[in-house]
């Protein structure tokens, strides 16, 4: 099972650790394109327009400031630097072993610095946009396409059940197609846009505490215990199932 992530707004910096090391992350066949990005955010940071141009909110200085230093500040897991609600949720120390080895082998979190991390890889805490074009690399989320698409053709079975909690502009980064797309389904959350972070993050924490399921209709009978799931199938080929949940009072 492949669960997709989207990467978390509010990042904790880590106040020790080790300086990245772009050839311990997962995917290394995106590396060339990684450093090509961190390179141009840094420099980009230096700049007085730096807010507009990486589309940043301009009052998050210190944030800018910390991209400058990307190469050499410290780094700690994604699981701990991405702090936000749906990471909150899914709250990975908690876990037990077992639970956390999986979470570690099935999330993936699409990330418009590095193009795709697993929980365990060490980053820096950063602010980029995936909506941002950067100059000498492009529309960030277009180039991402092309590179994460290819790595994910070679991790990605062509039957393997991919669960995608990711927000739309991080969807666009890559879409199963093809064998992929039959059990490929997409986690919403109906009528509570404010809650969906945090369902989805429940969501994911649930699926990590057991074997994975095959089929959608697998997953939504898994899921059925812990929340009112409505699953829809595709209205055509190459779509997703759609798999509306919420949490069970």
């Amino acid at each position: 099972m492949l669960i997709l992530l989207p990467p978390s707004e509010g990042k904790l910096p880590p106040r020790r650790g080790r300086p990245l090391d772009l050839s311990s992350l997962s995917f290394p066949e995106l590396t060339p394109l990684r450093e090509s990005v961190l390179e141009t955010v840094a420099r980009l940071s230096t700049e007085p327009d730096a807010a507009a141009r990486l589309e940043v909110n301009p009052n998050l200085v210190d944030d800018l400031e910390r991209n400058t230093r990307l190469l050499t500040a410290p780094t700690a897991t994604a699981s701990h630097v991405y702090s936000g609600v749906l990471y909150q949720a899914l709250d990975l120390d908690s876990l037990d072993a077992a639970a956390k080895r999986r979470a570690n082998r099935w999330v993936v979190v699409v990330s418009a610095l590095f193009g795709a991390l697993r929980l365990s890889d060490r980053i820096p805490a950063y602010r980029v946009n995936i909506c941002s074009a950067l100059p000498g690399v492009g529309h960030l989320a277009h180039e991402w396409r092309r590179e994460v698409s290819a790595a994910f053709e070679e991790s990605v079975k062509p039957r393997e059940l991919v669960v995608d909690c990711r927000s739309s502009t991080y969807a666009s980064v890559w879409r199963p197609t093809g064998e992929r797309a039959e059990r490929w389904v997409h986690v919403t959350v109906p009528g509570a846009s404010h809650m969906a972070k945090h369902t989805r993050g429940l969501v994911t924490r649930e699926l990590v505490q057991a074997e994975a399921p095959r089929t959608p209709e697998a997953l939504a009978e898994r899921l059925s215990g812990r929340f009112e799931v409505e699953l829809t199938a595709p209205v055509r080929a190459g779509r997703p199932w759609q798999l509306a949940t919420t949490p069970r009072p």
